[in-house]
Order: structure tokens, then sequence, then C-alpha cells
């Protein structure tokens, strides 16, 4: 018997920044009581990163206002059911990530109405610093060199 798929449409996007990575899924709602993610239901305007909450990951109010800035800018903070995984980097990494990841998804939603928004309040660019490489001959750091013998 061939698998059956669930009729769930969304828009899937990457953010990164830095060395972590989010993964952004906007739920598309067809019935009100919402989607499950993971087994855990997400229904309109919720977001959930690694299957919690994204205020138990991200607690700070200040915080709250930067993941929400590109849903805020293009007016869909209640029309998606947003779910999210993340590894990588820090928390600060993280949050900027599922920022761009968010930013790049609505692109997908409609990129005409959205892309002039969001890249004039730069949440399309990526970050590309990445840590540096380990050198040989520098004693296990990316810079510092052997000491040498005085005498």
């Amino acid at each position: 018997m061939p698998k059956r798929s669930k009729n769930i449409q969304y828009y899937e996007a990457t953010g990164r920044h830095k060395e972590a990575v989010a993964r952004v899924r906007l739920n598309i709602l067809t019935k009100a009581e919402g989607v499950a993610a993971n087994g855990q239901k997400v229904g309109r305007g919720e977001i959930v990163v690694n299957k919690k909450p994204i205020a138990q990951i991200f607690p700070n109010p200040a915080d709250k206002l930067r993941y929400l800035i590109p849903l805020r800018l293009t007016n869909n903070e209640d029309r998606f059911a947003v779910t999210i995984t993340t590894h990588g980097g820090g928390r600060n990494g993280q949050l900027l990530a599922i920022r761009q990841g968010l930013a790049r998804a609505l692109l997908l939603v409609d990129s005409s109405a959205y892309r002039p928004i969001l890249k004039k309040e730069k949440l399309l660019v990526r970050d590309p610093r990445t840590r540096e490489r380990r050198k040989v001959g520098t004693g296990g750091k990316a810079r510092r060199a052997k000491q040498s013998p005085k005498r």
C-alpha cells in the first residue's frame, strides 16, 4: 500500500547566522484547531521552536520583539502556525537565524509585496562570520604562535 500523505501545506526556508541554522516552516491552516508538529498541536499565531513554545526558549521581551520583526512588518503575526528547528551557534545566533528564516519564508508567500519591506530592514542578509579554523603549528589555537625560547 502506498503511504498516505497529509494534506498540510507550508512554506519552508532556512535562516543562518554565524554557526546557527534555523529551519522555519510557515504552516497554512485550513482548520481552526491547528497542525500537529512533531506530535504537538500548533495553533494559528503560535511559534514552536524545537518542540517547545518560543517563549520558553527566548523569554526576554526584547527577544520577542526581535524574532517577530518580519511577521509584524508584513502583517502576518496571526496568519500562520510556525514550527522551527534550530541547531548550532549560541542563543543570540539562533535568534537571528530564526529571524532570517522567517523573512525568507515570507518571501515564498508573496515575494513582490514583502521583498522591498524586508530588504529595507536588512532582514534578508546573512551574517557570514564563522569560527576560524585551527592552523598547524600554533599549539591548538587559530592565531597563537608557539612560544620561542629566550636563550
